[in-house]
């Protein structure tokens, strides 16, 4: 007779999935801390080649300064220390979990960061947002009409979004829909000191965001549009594609059940390749826009001259692409469980 021995207490399988992700999070883990290191010490040092230092700036809007007051300024920010005595003070910040003070805002670095931060994430969300799904449509449909007039209509589109510079449309959208047409406001975030709460805030930063969001869009949606074209065509000429054809399925469900999944690997590879440009890309339209975010932020404290407040801002902005490329590997884990963590 067999008997079905239960399992001892604390002894439990874990799933492939959990298995996976573990490797992926030490990977990523073990790559990310060299890599943040080496972005701190060679940014502090490329800043450190500017002419010039945050002292001057203050002194430059003020009029006026004697040799006095520029010394103790220097000296209450620390900017009259050594290059290498600066680093080994921002590290030992950083140990302490601390991104400095910034003298020109007078108040600490991480506090402006998180002020800017949201408006950062909302712009760059709803714009690889727009960019994903319209990419993910017009490139289905370009494979779908391939060398016909529907397919060369949305490549000579997609061209010409890839090809025009970011800040024109910018210019050019604010031309059409505020000036000309008055459908959208040109600048900002909100409108300022209107009362708008609820339904009608919501309302008013959308209206506000719509023409951000779609200028850093367009450049990113012509890029996964032909990338998605492309991979839908290669993955559609695929054995197990005609075989599931062959066994009567409709297109429909080949098309988005069997073809989209696997055409979806190199769009996301490209989206986790691409999240840096496209947060760069951020500095031009917040400026454009002047949109309050982490890329107007670190455009004024290039002018500056504030170090830590451009160091923390870089550093954070590396944080956010590694989360985002470790998002990107999980990704490609579930839509091809093939795929395993080196």
């Amino acid at each position: 007779m067999t008997f079905f021995r239960l399992p001892r207490i604390g002894r439990m399988i874990v799933p492939a999935s959990l298995t996976r992700i573990g490797k992926t999070l030490r990977r990523t883990a073990v790559q990310a801390i060299p890599t943040i290191f080496g972005i701190v010490i060679l940014n502090f040092f490329l800043f450190k080649l500017a002419p010039g230092d945050a002292a001057d700036v203050m002194a430059g809007e003020s009029g006026s300064a004697t040799v006095e007051t520029m010394a103790a300024l220097r000296h209450r920010f620390g900017l009259d220390n050594s290059t290498l005595v600066q680093l080994l003070d921002y590290l030992n910040n950083l140990a302490h979990f601390s991104l400095g003070f910034s003298p020109r805002y007078n108040m600490p670095v991480a506090a402006l960061i998180g002020q800017r931060l949201p408006g950062t994430l909302v712009l760059m969300g709803v714009a690889l947002g727009i960019a994903i799904l319209l990419g993910v449509v017009l490139g289905s449909i370009m494979s779908a009409y391939a060398g016909k007039l529907p397919d060369r209509l949305i490549s000579i589109l997609s061209l010409i979004f890839y090809s025009t510079p970011g800040f024109w449309v910018g210019l050019m959208l604010i031309v059409l829909f505020s000036v000309k047409l008055r459908w959208l406001p040109s600048s900002g975030m909100e409108t300022l000191f209107s009362g708008y709460t609820g339904i009608a805030r919501l309302g008013d930063l959308a209206a506000h965001l719509v023409m951000p969001a779609l200028t850093l869009a367009l450049f990113q949606l012509a890029l996964y549009t032909r990338m998605l074209r492309a991979s839908l065509l290669d993955i559609l000429r695929q054995d197990f594609i005609r075989t599931a054809r062959a066994k009567g399925l409709t297109e429909r469900r080949v098309m988005f059940r069997h073809a989209l999944r696997n055409a979806l690997l190199p769009l996301v590879t490209m989206i986790g390749m691409h999240f840096a440009a496209t947060l760069g890309g951020s500095v031009v339209v917040e400026s454009v826009f002047a949109w309050p975010g982490l890329g107007r932020l670190a455009f004024d404290a290039v002018e500056q001259r504030d170090v830590n407040l451009l160091a923390g801002i870089v550093l954070f902005s590396s944080m956010i692409v590694i989360v985002v490329n470790l998002a990107v590997d999980l990704i490609q884990g579930w839509l091809d469980p093939r795929i395993e963590a080196a």
